[in-house]
C-alpha cells in the first residue's frame, strides 16, 4: 500500500462528502473514480486513514468521512487555486465596477460572494489606522467650529469637529489646507499629524496655529483606529438551510461576536500562503461556537500586479488569473463562514478573486463616499 494513492483515496472521500454530505463507502469510491485498485484494495486505505486520523465511520456499517484532519489535509494540498472561469470573473468585475463608493463596494461583494460560495459572507472596511490621508477639507459649521472631512486612501471618509475660540478668515483656513493636502499627501495620519504640526509652528500660520494642532490630534486619534467601521454581512439565511443546522446553530452567536470574528478573520487574511487565503477549519478556531464551521478568508488593500515573469502590469485585461500574481499590503478582509464540509476549492477561489476586485477598486481610487 503505497501513502500516495492511499492520499488518493482520501482526496477522493473529501471530494465525495463535500458533494454529498453522506458517509463514502469503498464501493462508491471505486465505482466513481478511476483509483486503479479493486474496492477491498479500497476499503483497506480507508481503514488505515482512519486509523492515522484522517477519516471517521460514524455507524458501523456506514461509509467514513472526514475529520477535520483530513480537511487539513485536503485544504493544504489546495496550494494552487483552480481560478474561477472567465464567466465568473467576468461577472465580478462587472457586478463591482456598478459600486458607486467604497461602502457600496463592500455590500456589493459581501453580497456576491454569498451568492457565489451559497455561505455567509463577511467583509470588512478598511481601519483607519492602516490608511493615508488623501485629502482634507475644513469647513465651518459654527462660529466655534470647523468641519474636518477627512478622504483616505481607501476611499473611506471621516469626520472631525475641531473647536476654536476666534474663527480663522476663510482665507486663513484654505491657505492651511492647500498646505496639508499638498504636503501629507500619502502620508501615514502618524507621519501625517508630525508634519501638520510643523505646518503650524511655521511663519505665516499663526492665525490657524490652533487649528492645526486641533488637525493633528484628530490625525493622530485615526492613526490609532484599529477598528474596521464596519462589517458587512450577507448570507446568514443560508445556514437555516444547511442540512447541518443543529451543529451550526451556535455559528448565528459568533456572527453576532463580531469582535471575536474580526480577530480571527483578520489574522487568517493576513497569513502568507500559496492559495493567497487563510482557512481555519472546527477547533483550529480555538472558537466554541465555530467548532463545526470553516471560515476562509483573504486580505484586500493596495496593492500592484505583477505577471508571472516579475514584470509590473498595471492592467490585468487579457490576463488569466493564473498568469498574474498579486502583491497586496492588506488593509482589510474578505472572507466566507460555512461547514466543515464546505466547497473549500470553491470558496476559496471565490473569496481570493472578489479580494482582488476589492485591491482594484482601492488602488485605483474607488469611488467616493
Amino acid at each position: 500500500m503505497t501513502q500516495s494513492r492511499r492520499m488518493l483515496v482520501l482526496r477522493a472521500v473529501v471530494e465525495d462528502y463535500i458533494r454529498s454530505q453522506e458517509p463514502v463507502g469503498s464501493t462508491a469510491l471505486t465505482r466513481e473514480h478511476d483509483l486503479g485498485v479493486s474496492s477491498a484494495t479500497v476499503r483497506n486505505d480507508m481503514a488505515a486513514l482512519e486509523d492515522e486520523g484522517y477519516l471517521i465511520q460514524p455507524h458501523t456499517s456506514a461509509g467514513r468521512v472526514p475529520t477535520e484532519k483530513g480537511y487539513r489535509y485536503f485544504v493544504d494540498r489546495l496550494a494552487t487555486v483552480v481560478p474561477l472561469s472567465e464567466a465568473q470573473r467576468r461577472g465580478i468585475r462587472e457586478f463591482l465596477a456598478g459600486s458607486v463608493s467604497l461602502k457600496d463596494a463592500l455590500q456589493r461583494a459581501a453580497r456576491l460572494l454569498s451568492e457565489i460560495t451559497g455561505q455567509v459572507a463577511v467583509v470588512a472596511s478598511p481601519s483607519l489606522a492602516k490608511a493615508t490621508l488623501r485629502h482634507v477639507e475644513m469647513v465651518p459649521v459654527s462660529m466655534s467650529t470647523l468641519l474636518a472631512v477627512v478622504i483616505t486612501d481607501t476611499g473611506r471618509v471621516a469626520q472631525h469637529g475641531l473647536t476654536v475660540s476666534v474663527m480663522p478668515s476663510t482665507e486663513d483656513i484654505a491657505h492651511l489646507s492647500a498646505a496639508v493636502n499638498n504636503q501629507c499627501h500619502g502620508l501615514s495620519f502618524s507621519a501625517a499629524a508630525d508634519l501638520v504640526r510643523v505646518i503650524g509652528a511655521s511663519v505665516g500660520y499663526d492665525s490657524v496655529h490652533s487649528v492645526a494642532d486641533d488637525l493633528a490630534s484628530a490625525f493622530e486619534s485615526m492613526a490609532l483606529d484599529e477598528r474596521a467601521s464596519e462589517l458587512y454581512m450577507s448570507g446568514t439565511s443560508n445556514l437555516a438551510h444547511s442540512r447541518s443546522w443543529t451543529d451550526l446553530a451556535p455559528l448565528f452567536d459568533a456572527l453576532e461576536e463580531q469582535v471575536v470574528l474580526m480577530k480571527l478573520m483578520s489574522n487568517l487574511s493576513e497569513e502568507t500562503t500559496p492559495s493567497g487565503v487563510g482557512v481555519s477549519i472546527g477547533s483550529e478556531s480555538h472558537s466554541p461556537q465555530l467548532l463545526h464551521a470553516s471560515v476562509v478568508s483573504g486580505g484586500y488593500g493596495r496593492g500592484g500586479v505583477v505577471t508571472t515573469d516579475g514584470k509590473p502590469q498595471q492592467d490585468r485585461s487579457g490576463f488569466a488569473e493564473e498568469q498574474v500574481e498579486s502583491r497586496t499590503e492588506p488593509v482589510a478582509f474578505v472572507g466566507s463562514i460555512g461547514p466543515t464540509h464546505m466547497d473549500y476549492a470553491t470558496t476559496m477561489a471565490a473569496v481570493r478573486a472578489v479580494a482582488r476586485y476589492l485591491t482594484d477598486f482601492i488602488s485605483e481610487g474607488g469611488a467616493q463616499d
